[in-house]
């Protein structure tokens, strides 16, 4: 039997949502978070949801930050973001931070049952009016993380790269012999210069770029 997790903190918004899912599945049960903590309470009490609806504006997270911790840690379970905005570049961003669609507030009970459906068939959901960004604006992006990655001290990238193979600041601190409080004054550095608020966004933002990418920089400033 499906289960669904409702992250959202407007009571009225969650009861429409738990009709919607009825409409999609009668079998589907549901469990509400009104606030994002609550959220990762429930998620690591219960480790059995099929699915996560959530708010992109939730209490206790900012931008996409409730998303990529959602995906960091507990990465089987897809997450649909609900939002009331309804920029393409804002869908494109949450569908490239591992979203499993993307719903507007906006839309009517129908189309939110057809969503949930075709994301519990497997699909990426997103509305009609969704326009993925061009190549040209994918290539800027990419070339204005390799420019603030350039920034970085020789250190700062052999932090960044065992970030990437998901090593803990312990271990790095014992694999370059520092102590754990260098690492966590690098990775803070790290962060504010790829202009970035989580050590998971930088992760992510750097299965943009080739390892040759990386390596080409460690290279460089070696």
């Amino acid at each position: 039997m499906p289960r669904f997790l409702i992250v959202d903190d407007h009571p009225l918004f969650r009861e429409a949502l738990t009709s919607a899912l009825a409409l999609a599945g009668p079998e589907i049960q549901t469990v509400d978070a009104a606030d994002f903590q609550s959220a990762l309470t429930i998620l690591n009490e219960h480790k059995t949801f099929d699915l996560v609806l959530l708010d992109l504006a939730i209490p206790g997270v900012t931008g996409f930050e409730g998303l990529l911790a959602i995906r960091s840690k507990f990465p089987r379970v897809p997450v649909v973001v609900i939002s009331g905005h309804e920029d393409s570049r804002i869908i494109s961003e949450a569908l490239s931070y591992g979203a499993a669609g993307y719903i507007p507030k906006s839309v009517r009970k129908q189309e939110l049952t057809i969503a949930v459906q075709r994301v519990m068939a497997g699909a990426v959901y997103v509305p009609e009016f969704y326009e993925p960004p061009s190549d040209h604006v994918d290539n800027s992006g990419r070339k204005a993380m390799i420019s603030r990655v350039a920034t970085l001290t020789p250190q700062q990238l052999r932090v960044l790269q065992m970030l990437r193979e998901g090593l803990l600041n312990k271990q790095i601190a014992y694999e370059l012999g520092v102590g754990e409080t260098t690492i966590k004054a690098h990775v803070s550095e790290i962060l504010r210069k790829l202009n970035v608020y989580s050590r998971t966004q930088a992760v992510i933002e750097m299965t943009k770029l080739d390892i040759a990418d990386l390596n080409a920089f460690a290279r460089d400033n070696s």
